[in-house]
């Protein structure tokens, strides 16, 4: 009997812990190379750290290792812009409201009707970065 309650404490505590990371509360974060941290994951994580001091521990490796950890579309750490926007927009943009968008974001009037467009998907931010750097070297 004591055996069985020591199993389901100890298996709500494993839950409990999992509950508090940033990985299962913010997937869709995955992937952020930088940014300001999120403060609510990093209590929960710290959490995890008081009590637990190894689950704790290797929450915070993973938060930052998957990139959970940092708040979205937040600048570097070290204040540096990387010029980047992230814009969510429907998957079927026409020419003119992807220029209205552009306009709306940049504060200026662009004319796209010479521009060569292209649409494609990427799975975290650090990907765009890296396909416009090898886009655009000489």
């Amino acid at each position: 009997m004591q055996n069985r309650i020591v199993k389901s404490v100890a298996v709500a505590v494993i839950a409990t812990h999992l509950a508090a990371c940033g990985t299962i509360l913010y997937p869709e974060r995955k992937g952020q190379v930088s940014g300001q941290i999120d403060a609510g994951v990093a209590a929960l994580n710290g959490i995890g750290l008081l009590f637990f001091l190894v689950p704790g521990v290797i929450a915070f490796a993973v938060d930052f290792n998957n990139g959970t950890i940092y708040l979205p579309n937040s600048t570097s750490v070290d204040g540096e812009d990387d010029g980047l926007r992230i814009v969510q927009a429907h998957p079927n943009l026409t020419p003119n409201e992807l220029q209205e968008i552009i306009e709306k974001e940049v504060g200026a009037s662009v004319d796209l009707s010479k521009a060569q467009v292209e649409s494609r998907t990427a799975p975290d931010q650090a990907s765009i970065q890296q396909e416009l750097t090898t886009r655009t070297a000489p």
